[in-house]
């Protein structure tokens, strides 16, 4: 064969690999977004049901964003620890759990902000926090889910551009946390229709 045989032989092969790519993520999406609720349910566990619905309400959050945060920010590992510290099934810092004691919304003398990876304490933390964020963005779902990631001082920055949130967040993984936790929220409401009712 010649040279150039070589060569439009290899220049065929390059054009169709990216098109095989192409082709297996375009299945993978199809049989992500078409597959039966039993097999998504094993990418979109929910555990930890009654922690959730008792943390939630006494906070006033919505327990599919409890659970969608979850599985976002640990997937559903209670002893999971982030490189900067955050600890546990809704990864928070210390300093945050110590900080809703401090502020009086979790009572210290029946929680203890130190056992973050006791699931039943982290995710009434979590929720506590959740609740506060929501309150401080007033009612701001998507604003607190961001601050949630990226801290309550970026998100106030990002605010004061005057575009829309998603428009304005500055971090690529801030931008990619909102958009799991929004995927993950609506699974969760898809799947478990009753699991917090």
């Amino acid at each position: 064969m010649s040279p150039m045989g070589r060569r439009v032989r290899f220049l065929t092969w390059f054009r169709v690999i990216p098109m095989i790519i192409v082709a297996l993520f375009g299945v993978i999406s199809w049989g992500y977004a078409f597959a039966p609720a039993p097999l998504v349910r094993l990418v979109y566990p929910l555990r930890y049901e009654e922690y959730i619905l008792s943390s939630a309400t006494n906070h006033g959050v919505d327990p599919y964003l409890v659970a969608a945060v979850i599985e976002t920010e640990s997937g559903w590992d209670p002893s999971a620890r982030s490189q900067r510290g955050a600890v546990g099934l809704m990864q928070l810092l210390p300093d945050t759990a110590d900080d809703m004691v401090h502020k009086g919304i979790v009572d210290g003398a029946v929680v203890d902000s130190s056992n973050l990876t006791d699931p039943a304490t982290n995710i009434e933390l979590g929720c506590s926090y959740l609740s506060y964020l929501i309150s401080y963005f007033n009612g701001s779902t998507d604003h607190a889910i961001a601050a949630y990631n990226a801290g309550m001082g970026n998100v106030n920055d990002w605010s004061e551009t005057g575009e829309e949130l998603e428009d304005s967040i500055a971090f690529p993984e801030t931008q990619a946390y909102l958009s799991r936790v929004t995927t993950a929220l609506a699974r969760y409401r898809e799947l478990y229709p009753d699991a917090f009712a």
